[in-house]
């Protein structure tokens, strides 16, 4: 499976997510916010945690309008799977790649810490190698990570089964404790916490490694 990881000025969790996607063996490629076309060949366009642009606008708007997130849209457009971690998140949204916006958290203050998440569905590439209801402990690090969404874009992720994870202790204020939403086909994944930071034992957790050795495997099938 090859992978590319998106890197923004700011970006400050690109090689986490380059080391977990490389740990899952898959072929990476780092990709500049300036260039205009992604690598031949790729399969996943990863987009990493951080602060792009130093989030001076809103969190992911500046960075939704750089040269290489046309050709994200396009690739998902085309059927390509996109991958968004916290910040990353933040950009899918602002692409229109993933329904909702992140805001502000309910305490209006950083957090960062371990989180318990709740498996929502197993139907997809991201989930398929957890069990629905299953409980996975991940890290959160992040200050923008209220997902808001209105009643009738709430029905649709349920009615669509959509949600992927959720907060067993909702941190910040998220809607229905949503942690993380695909989109309609399945094949874009947003969300706030940083499975990449729980990829080893040294990370106290390796619940994130079966994420990316879940989807190395299912697109090398595909």
């Amino acid at each position: 499976m090859k992978a590319a990881v998106i890197v923004f000025p700011g970006s400050n969790c690109d090689r986490d997510l380059v080391e977990a996607f490389r740990k899952a063996g898959c072929d990476v490629q780092k990709v500049w916010h300036k260039d205009t076309t992604l690598p031949a060949g790729i399969d996943i366009v990863g987009i990493p945690g951080g602060f792009s642009f130093g989030d001076y606008l809103r969190c992911g708007a500046i960075a939704a309008n750089s040269p290489i997130s046309r050709e994200i849209r396009n690739h998902a457009e085309r059927g390509g799977y996109v991958f968004g971690v916290c910040n990353g998140f933040q950009v899918l949204t602002e692409t229109h790649l993933l329904p909702g916006a992140l805001m502000r958290n309910a305490g209006l203050k950083f957090i960062c810490r371990t989180e318990t998440l709740r498996v929502q569905t197993a139907d997809s590439v991201f989930t398929g190698g957890y069990t629905v209801g299953e409980e996975i402990e991940i890290p959160i690090a992040h200050h923008d990570g209220n997902y808001t969404a209105d009643a009738d874009t709430l029905a649709r992720l349920k009615g669509e089964d959509r949600i992927a994870f959720t907060y067993a202790d909702n941190p910040n204020g998220s809607t229905a404790d949503i942690a993380g939403v695909l989109s309609e086909n399945r094949r874009v994944l947003g969300m706030m916490p940083h499975p990449e930071r729980a990829a080893e034992t040294s990370h106290g957790s390796t619940d994130g490694a079966r994420l990316f050795a879940h989807l190395a495997g299912a697109l090398l099938q595909a």
